[in-house]
């Protein structure tokens, strides 16, 4: 049986997707099983991550509802031979959905693959609570800025009481120079304010950025420092 992990924010901006994306593609190199979900109803942005929004037929909104079969909405990533994409409604068509809709699934798409990763909504609404059904654990992505940090604290208190016990966190766009000179909140200061483990730190660098523009997952490149920071994580989970 897989393991099911939604990667959540307290707001939006702080490289969720792009983590979701990097993580999902570092554990289908070493060779496992994965399959990606986009749970942000109407803000659809994993598939363009991987540059594959040209193939998206179905959706998980099709599948939730049953409109189509699991199978008809997996979308491999010819990169990879064992990474799949199920991409979110472009329309925010979420009213009929409940949170046993995502258990079943999830526990649907775990007897076929190690990992699945739910990419959710960002903040706390009912599409956070749809997205956590069926997880075991969660992680959480935030930026070393006061605002994101309390939207964080915010999100991991509800995931608390969901019934999300084992709770992660990556501080994602570290400008290391901005924390030397006391701009921005220290790693310390950051694992000081907030309960979740510490499993990443990801630096700032302008190739996350172009590399998602492109549509192409940055850890694809072996022997960098951030396909290295990538690998290090998935090992932690």
């Amino acid at each position: 049986m897989g393991k099911v992990m939604v990667v959540a924010s307290g707001k939006g901006g702080t490289g969720k997707t792009m983590f979701s994306v990097n993580l999902g593609a570092t554990l289908a190199k070493e060779g496992n099983q994965v399959v990606l979900v986009d749970l942000d109803m109407g803000l659809r942005n994993l598939d363009l991550y991987f540059g594959l929004e040209n193939n998206v037929v179905y959706d998980v909104y099709d599948v939730l509802t049953g409109v189509c079969k699991i199978k008809q909405a997996l979308i491999r990533d010819k990169r990879f031979h064992n990474l799949y994409v199920m991409a979110s409604s472009p329309n925010r068509s979420d009213g009929h959905l409940t949170p046993l809709h995502m258990k079943v699934l999830c526990d649907k798409l775990r007897e076929e693959f190690d990992y699945v990763i739910v990419d959710a909504p960002s903040g706390i609404d009912d599409g956070l609570v749809i997205a956590v059904a069926g997880a075991d654990e969660a992680i959480l992505v935030v930026t070393p800025d006061y605002s994101s940090l309390r939207d964080a604290d915010n999100i991991d208190r509800q995931l608390v009481d969901l019934g999300i016990k084992d709770r992660f966190m990556v501080i994602n766009n570290v400008d290391i120079e901005l924390m030397e000179r006391g701009f921005v909140p220290t790693v310390s200061e950051i694992t000081d304010m907030l309960k979740p483990e510490l499993i990443g730190v990801i630096q700032a660098d302008q190739n996350i950025r172009i590399s998602t523009n492109l549509g192409v997952p940055i850890v694809i490149k072996d022997g960098t420092y951030i396909e290295e920071t990538f690998r290090n994580i998935a090992s932690r989970v």
